[in-house]
């Protein structure tokens, strides 16, 4: 099922990143060390939104990847 909140996801398990770009901003942001087990979590997850903000926000650090929006400014 499609998120209403998050567009898309992508995951390095060799560098253990998780990507994740949001419907509502458009932006990126990348996590660090997440391990592949929580991205196998996140990938099946039915709320993908609820699953981040419980077991993603808050508990990997994290930034923010400028993009083509940052470039308009």
């Amino acid at each position: 099922m499609p998120s209403t909140s998050i567009s898309k996801t992508a995951y390095d398990p060799e560098s253990r990143i998780l990507s994740v770009w949001f419907v509502a901003s458009g932006k990126r942001y990348e996590f660090e060390d997440v391990p592949p087990e929580t991205f196998a979590a996140f990938r099946a997850a039915l709320a993908k939104g609820r699953f981040f903000n419980d077991h993603i926000r808050n508990h990997f650090r994290y930034r923010r990847i400028p993009g083509d929006d940052d470039l308009s400014h």
